[in-house]
């Protein structure tokens, strides 16, 4: 015998299946009309952050979403800052930089010049802690560090500099257990409640717009970090993503991944080493 669905339930999945539909048309208008690709974004995070973006806009439907995206530019350009996941600070995971200092700082000083890539580099953070770190080991001079996001906001910000001062505090302890061999202040002036790193950290730092979901290799690099952005991503994205950060990798470079990332189940998996068994650290053998 069959049993009926109680209109409560029936109505409960048919509002979800809307929902479903309606963001599948506003991923599909985005990327056709600013050519943006959020189609593979893990979706439970990505539908989170699209009704962020309808309380903040005191709108009440995704339609309604998508027609005010598609006629207002200043809308589309808050909706990139909501839907960019730009959780950072200074020394994030210090484990993973004090492995880092011991582990690959001696592979990089038998290079004559090192290019690093910080894909997905937000507001920067992540950037000015490998400056200091390749500072202190006398390696600053001969690095480029190449800083990429798909946020040209996020992206300026990034080449400011400036942190809120309250952070600091917690971006001390951070660089400790980093091992850093200095005081972090001598890195940064603050002022007004703010903290700013200073210019000699930037000089061998290129930020530029790149779109891990969309763009393609655009150099050979000795290290690349992406950690902390997969993770957002579908498994079929992370499998594009992982393709290109294995063509952009110099043989024997290294790929630092976050803390809850892995190469494991990845189309490169067996083309890395782990550098250290618990490390995020892999050096590409093949």
């Amino acid at each position: 015998m069959s049993t009926a669905i109680p209109v409560s339930d029936h109505e409960s999945k048919q509002e979800t299946e809307l929902e479903n539909l309606e963001t599948d048309l506003l991923l599909e208008a985005v990327f056709r009309h600013y050519g943006y690709d959020f189609r593979e974004y893990a979706r439970a995070s990505l539908k989170r952050r699209v009704h962020t973006m309808m309380r903040n806009e005191h709108v009440r439907t995704i339609s309604g979403l998508i027609e005010l995206l598609l006629h207002d530019r200043t809308a589309f350009n808050r909706f990139l800052l909501v839907l960019s996941v730009n959780v950072t600070s200074v020394f994030r995971d210090p484990e993973f930089f004090l492995a880092f200092r011991r582990l690959v700082v001696p592979m990089l000083r038998t290079y004559p010049f090192v290019r690093i890539w910080h894909a997905g580099c937000s507001t920067g953070e992540e950037v000015y802690s490998m400056a200091i770190l390749l500072h202190e080991e006398g390696l600053y001079d001969k690095c480029r560090l190449y800083a990429t996001d798909m946020d040209d906001a996020v992206l300026k910000q990034a080449g400011k500099g400036i942190f809120p001062l309250e952070s600091a505090d917690q971006y001390a302890l951070n660089y400790q257990r980093a091992g850093g061999t200095r005081e972090l202040t001598e890195y940064y002036t603050g002022g007004y409640g703010h903290g700013i790193f200073r210019a000699s950290l930037r000089e061998n730092v290129v930020f530029s717009q790149h779109n891990l979901a969309m763009d393609r290799s655009f150099n050979e690099f000795n290290v690349i970090l992406c950690r902390n952005v997969m993770i957002y991503f579908t498994k079929q994205l992370q499998h594009r993503v992982h393709d290109l950060l294995f063509e952009s990798l110099a043989t024997f470079g290294v790929l630092g991944l976050g803390a809850k990332e892995t190469i494991q189940f990845s189309p490169h998996e067996r083309d890395y080493e782990q550098i250290e068994p618990g490390s995020k650290l892999y050096r590409k053998i093949a």
